[in-house]
């Protein structure tokens, strides 16, 4: 299967990241970080108004109906800015998750989401924390089988610390009513299954750019600084420290990619697609931040070194829609239970 990308996408990449280039510098990053809620409105705004909040809504939506292929090649720009703005919850999931409810809430926060006046944030049992429920205009929360839409004044919302000043998480607290369910039983679970694996490939997608900068901070940084009269980026075990990221981010990639057209496909493999492709990006993120800082010496432990922005990130991307032990084991037990196919007439168990 040949997973290679048109120009279309990859010139809407481009844009993207020259716009974050531009609108989401170091400088930008950590004036938000140091805001009240940790999010501006007005990138969020300008983030609509290049189509990146409402890539997977629908055209009568005000979206350009797009699918997570592309979505994917965004947030990875998102991740190699340190983009703190709530991309995955409201983006990747949210806008799939209202389009598959459909009814009044679609038609309402949709064109909102689109035209980046609105935030909904999701959710789900993978995690006690909901993402971005300080500044969210939307709840979308499981409870046992169902999963219900909550307005925040109804909720009780406590912010929880992070490591990662980007990472803005809450306990959430409610009444289930029926007033609040909008699926129950097997259409519930269906679509909280679907909203885990959106999520999980975004964080993936925005891990690969993520090590992608960390990569390109520490090849800057030992050009630089000299040992010996000679810049230590010359020095092998630099050199082969470095190249160990830069091997495990390219087989990472065409894995987020393979997780991203199944998810678009609902393939009835997505689940392990997606639980394969977060470790493998996750895992190239966290080598690359602990790499980057190991070539950056002492001087990487500092708040005012930029390095630790892309780091935290690496961290938390790990940490959010299910850690790396939840996904190993869904790969696990797809390999070594459901025999899972790898190719035509082949399988983990059994195949040749």
């Amino acid at each position: 299967m040949d997973f290679r990308y048109n120009e279309d996408p990859l010139l809407f990449q481009e844009t993207v990241r020259d716009f974050l280039a531009k609108e989401c510098a170091p400088e930008t990053v950590r004036a938000i970080w140091e805001s009240k809620t940790g999010r501006s409105p007005a990138l969020w705004k300008k983030l609509a108004e290049i189509g990146v909040t409402g890539l997977l809504a629908a055209e009568e939506h005000g979206g350009i109906g797009q699918d997570e292929t592309t979505l994917v090649l965004l947030l990875e720009e998102a991740g190699r800015a340190a983009l703190p703005e709530p991309v995955i919850g409201t983006a990747a999931v949210a806008v799939p998750l209202l389009r598959q409810l459909g009814g009044a809430l679609a038609t309402s926060f949709l064109p909102r989401i689109a035209a980046g006046e609105a935030i909904v944030a999701v959710g789900h049992p993978v995690s006690p924390f909901v993402e971005d429920a300080h500044v969210a205009d939307l709840l979308l929360l499981a409870a046992g089988d169902e999963l219900h839409a909550v307005r925040p004044a109804d909720a009780r919302i406590t912010e929880q610390p992070a490591n990662d000043p980007g990472r803005r998480i809450a306990s959430v607290a409610f009444t289930p009513s029926a007033t609040t369910r909008v699926a129950d039983g097997e259409r519930a679970r269906a679509l909280l299954a679907a909203a885990l694996d959106r999520g999980a490939l975004a964080c993936a997608a925005e891990a690969l750019g993520v090590c992608d900068r960390l990569i390109t901070q520490a090849v800057a940084y030992t050009s630089q600084r000299k040992q010996f009269g000679k810049p230590v980026g010359s020095f092998q075990a630099v050199k082969h420290m470095l190249a160990n990221v830069k091997v495990k981010l390219e087989y990472a990639r065409p894995v987020v990619w393979r997780a991203a057209w199944s998810v678009a496909q609902a393939s009835p493999h997505r689940g392990v697609h997606v639980s394969m492709a977060k470790l493998a990006a996750c895992e190239a993120a966290a080598l690359g931040a602990k790499n980057a800082l190991q070539a950056h010496g002492a001087i990487g432990y500092t708040w005012e070194q930029d390095l630790h922005l892309w780091m935290r990130r690496a961290w938390s991307l790990e940490q959010s829609w299910g850690r790396s032990s939840f996904h190993l084991g869904r790969v696990r037990r797809a390999v070594l239970e459901d025999g899972l196919p790898i190719g035509p007439g082949t399988t983990f168990l059994g195949g040749a």
